[in-house]
């Protein structure tokens, strides 16, 4: 005969309500169980924000050198037997300016290697790059005091640089008492303007040394006679758009110069690529390992229930007596066991969740947070459930009444 469907609703609405009512006769019982499942589940939430907060954090380090940014630099000759240079020059950098689309900015860039007297007959080695005023944004550089050359300065060849914060400090022993000195370079005067640091420790790595003198490029002129440049630098206005655009600058580049001159045209997105995989690859490995905690608490509800079974066992008999059947018997334990994860689920996803809301609410970094882990942790726990509680919902299902009842 078959069960019409409000009586089913009625059904479960019991099962459910014995389920609750045998934790309210337990409840230590039913929270230390829980408590597994608790940790668990915040443990795999916050893993997600771990991972999500060091992603975001490596991602924002490369973008502060310049995500937007590709460089061009002559690599060499193919051919062993050329000796001949074949330099990147200015007309290069005009001619990718007209050729390739969405570029922002360009600057040149040459590199020369000078001493600078510092007083009582001793001189102190610098570093010297010639670039244009849209260098500063390329590079992200942070001004620490006065300003970098402009448009203005650049036209008019004004003999003004900017120093390094490292520098400026060895030079005149502080940021703001560098501006408005003078260095004499090569045997001449340059006004200093400002102090500057790269956003992002690079630790030697990029073009800028710790002892680095800035200048407008018209103004390196004074002091190289050839109009070779050492690298282009372009930043894209779209981040998407680098990668073709760094194809499309090295052809034409190439196009302009000998078959056997090598150009490299790089940029930082493989950079990106590699750290987000790291982060990924971390992040995966931590989930595995709270996802440990989960087994854990998982067998921890099966461990219980199994007890649970050993002490209602008269229990189960008068239920078999009055008509229950297995599968009702099965149904009854398994939805305590999946009531149990999944209420350790919800209070693990609120403790997993409250921690990165709170860092946000009460300081000014802005933790990333996944909703969408909160949700696949509930689920998680929830399965947990069903495979650890099936084994005691299925022995106490097939327990034998007779001897059920007669069991003490």
């Amino acid at each position: 005969m078959r069960i019409p469907r409000p009586q089913r609703k009625l059904v479960l609405s019991e099962i459910v309500g014995v389920a609750l009512d045998t934790f309210r006769l337990n409840k230590v019982r039913f929270a230390l169980t829980a408590l597994g499942m608790v940790i668990g589940t915040a443990s795999l939430i916050l893993v997600v924000t771990v991972g999500l907060t060091g992603k975001q954090y490596v991602i924002a380090q490369i973008q502060g050198i310049g995500a937007n940014m590709i460089y061009a630099f002559h690599e060499g000759q193919a051919a062993a037997s050329s000796s001949a240079q074949d330099d990147l020059t200015v007309g290069d950098m005009r001619a990718v300016e007209q050729e390739v689309d969405g570029i922002a900015a360009v600057s040149p860039m040459v590199q020369l290697h000078a001493g600078i007297p510092t007083g009582q007959g001793k001189e102190q080695d610098v570093l010297i790059l010639g670039v244009g005023p849209p260098y500063r944004n390329i590079r992200n550089l942070d001004m620490l005091a006065g300003r970098f050359f402009d448009d203005v300065d650049s036209q008019a060849r004004s003999k003004v640089v900017a120093l390094t914060e490292h520098l400026a400090q060895h030079l005149f022993g502080s940021q703001d008492g560098a501006v408005g000195q003078t260095l004499k370079i090569m045997g001449l005067p340059f006004t200093v303007i400002g102090t500057f640091r790269e956003r992002v420790e690079t630790f030697g790595q990029s073009e800028l040394a710790a002892d680095t003198v800035v200048m407008p490029y018209t103004a390196s002129r004074y002091l190289v006679s050839s109009d070779a440049l050492d690298q282009i630098f372009f930043s894209m206005a779209d981040l998407n758009e680098v990668p073709a655009a760094t194809a499309l600058i090295k052809a034409v580049i190439q196009s302009r110069h000998r078959r056997e001159s090598v150009y490299r045209v790089e940029n930082l997105a493989q950079l990106i690529s590699v750290a987000n995989k790291t982060a990924n690859a971390l992040t995966v490995v931590l989930l595995l390992v709270s996802t440990v905690t989960l087994i854990v608490g998982g067998v921890g509800i099966m461990n219980i229930m199994l007890a649970t079974v050993t002490s209602r066992t008269q229990e189960i008999g008068i239920r078999k007596a009055v008509g229950a059947t297995a599968a009702d018997i099965r149904l009854q334990f398994l939805a305590e066991a999946v009531l149990i994860s999944i209420a350790g689920g919800l209070v693990g996803s609120a403790v997993g969740l409250s921690l990165p809301l709170s860092v946000r609410f009460l300081t000014h970094h802005r933790i990333p947070i996944s909703g969408f882990s909160a949700v696949i942790a509930i689920l998680v726990s929830s399965l947990v459930g069903i495979v650890f509680g099936t084994v005691p919902a299925t022995r106490a299902s097939q327990m034998d009444p007779i001897e059920s009842l007669r069991h003490e």
